[in-house]
């Protein structure tokens, strides 16, 4: 497909949500859109993988501009495949297709049996190498081109820390994507933090409050909707924990639906700031839900890099149909209606005639 150019160039701020290794989907979104080379980013809000891909994006536009923001995302992605020390996954007539070897689902097993002291008493994170050396910690607190918004959790308040870009380390990138069954917490400051995404995966508000942008896209790798109804307890477990990763963004969004909802109700002359705002800021959507959810939940901890190189390539499909259809309502109008995504739905009583 033909890239259709703007007639300007637009800024737009990017909430990118976590998913492990289905990240590798926004990692494509991402190079799509450098591709493009039609966008600005003015900020970006991360959790967990989507923390990871906002750093390394502000990381190779510091460097080397959109082409050094293609080259660092795809060497972090590379690495991450590297950092493995063994074939996790099991390979299909079709190729790749995520799923975990008997090896490894043992090991998640063990983890649900004994926590990451006993397991890992000496704390190894092959992700800590990776970080450290794709990322200039140092450079990029002095001179990052994004606002950064990297989140994560108090484990023992349960409250949501933002780390801002001047603040930004090895220890608070890692915070964003501890998962407590997995890894130790990590300490910074002498707080405990695990993975952002108990608390907001992503965080919207920032970007609302403080971006320059009225435009916010949501990049989203978690299933909008499932495909089937869990029935096993493994499967009831395993959604569980998804609709709890999932429930703090889907709040957050419902109160921007309902708040611009009331906005929209009052006369223009008693419009305050804050309705001014939330009248004049479009929300834009890439997601992949129908495919993601036919993906099991155990396939984000596959790192093989034929997976992930699937994953990217769906989501530089996405992006580009995106970009074609709604990229040109940027700065113009919101290109997804965010009541009808997430607001809360009627009772009964409410739609009986």
């Amino acid at each position: 497909m033909r890239i259709k150019p703007f007639s300007k160039r637009k800024t737009i701020s990017l909430a990118l949500q976590g998913g492990g290794a289905h990240g590798a989907f926004t990692w494509g979104v991402l190079d799509y859109l450098l591709e493009a080379g039609q966008l600005d980013f003015d900020a970006v809000s991360g959790t967990s993988a989507g923390a990871m891909n906002a750093a390394v994006l502000a990381q190779g536009l510091m460097a080397g501009g959109p082409d050094g923001a293609r080259e660092a995302l795809a060497a972090f992605w590379k690495a991450v495949a590297s950092s493995v020390p063994f074939d996790v996954t099991v390979r299909t007539l079709d190729g790749d297709s995520g799923t975990l070897a008997p090896a490894m689902k043992m090991m998640m097993m063990w983890a649900s049996f004994f926590s990451p002291y006993e397991l890992n008493p000496f704390d190894h994170n092959p992700l800590r190498d990776v970080v450290t050396k794709q990322i200039d910690f140092e450079r990029l607190r002095r001179e990052s081109p994004l606002r950064l918004f990297i989140a994560a959790t108090e484990a023992n308040t349960g409250r949501l820390r933002l780390f801002r870009e001047r603040e930004l380390t090895a220890d608070a990138l890692l915070a964003s994507a501890c998962l407590p069954s997995v890894h130790h917490s990590i300490e910074i400051d002498g707080e405990h933090y695990w993975d952002g995404g108990f608390a907001a995966n992503p965080a919207v508000f920032p970007l609302f409050y403080t971006g320059k942008s009225r435009d916010i896209l949501l990049v989203l790798i978690n299933p909008m909707r499932h495909s089937k109804t869990p029935r096993s307890a493994d499967e009831i477990r395993t959604r569980s924990m998804e609709l709890g990763f999932s429930a703090n963004f889907l709040r957050e969004m419902r109160m921007f639906a309902h708040a611009r909802e009331f906005a929209e109700q009052q006369p223009w002359w008693s419009r305050g700031r804050l309705e001014r705002r939330l009248l004049s800021t479009n929300f834009h959507l890439i997601e992949a839900s129908e495919v993601m959810s036919q993906l099991s939940s155990e396939s984000k901890l596959s790192a093989s890099g034929s997976f992930l190189e699937l994953l990217r390539d769906l989501g530089r499909e996405r992006a580009q149909q995106w970009h074609a259809e709604s990229g040109h309502h940027v700065g113009e109008r919101p290109s997804v209606e965010v009541a009808g995504l997430f607001g809360a739905r009627p009772s009964a009583a409410e739609i009986r005639p």
